[in-house]
């Protein structure tokens, strides 16, 4: 695959001129992948930002109740609310891979509103996309709604949180000018 910059707007490091465990994480992760993600070298422009980031995005991820599809789903439908290309792509792969299911992120993406998703998930959706077009309405009810569908007050917490992380992921990708490595557009398809 043809090598795309990581960010447009502000200087990407070189790799051999980050601290130790920036270079060891983004090992790590290049080993898992088959290819190192651009968000990884993006967030290297600033080190303790780098590893904020990946700290609180790892706890996102390992100390739920969410499984890693509905983490997926919440990424993708609040990236397209936000237009944000980066998250769209990037993620959407991983929706694709962990819920085994080619379609459903171009349709979370699209309008998450017309995808093909039970009510629960729905709920969870309706949920963390007004926490991100409209989180000065969210109310006790949005809440109570997500408890009528199984979700307990933890996991309320964590599509919260998922949520509100993307919102500030989604906009340094904007504000960066995030690009999606091309191995993002065709894994799981």
């Amino acid at each position: 695959m043809t090598d795309v910059d990581p960010m447009t707007r502000f200087p990407v490091p070189e790799e051999e001129s980050l601290p130790e465990d920036l270079r060891e994480r983004i090992d790590e992760e290049t080993e898992r992948a088959g290819f190192t993600p651009n968000v990884f070298l993006a967030y290297a422009y600033r080190p303790s930002h780098f590893r904020a980031f990946f700290g609180y995005y790892d706890a996102l991820i390992e100390d739920t109740e969410l499984t890693r599809r509905e983490i997926e789903m919440i990424i993708v439908a609040v990236s397209g609310a936000n237009d944000c290309y980066y998250c769209n792509v990037a993620h959407g792969a991983l929706v694709r891979l962990y819920g085994d299911d080619p379609l459903l992120a171009d349709q979370l993406v699209a309008n998450y509103r017309n995808a093909d998703v039970d009510e629960r998930h729905r709920a969870m959706l309706d949920l963390a996309v007004k926490l991100t077009e409209s989180q000065a309405e969210v109310e006790e009810a949005d809440l109570a709604r997500l408890e009528e569908h199984g979700f307990s007050r933890r996991a309320i917490w964590d599509v919260g949180s998922v949520a509100a992380f993307f919102n500030l992921s989604n906009r340094m990708a904007q504000l960066a000018d995030m690009r999606p490595n091309e191995e993002f557009h065709t894994l799981g398809r």
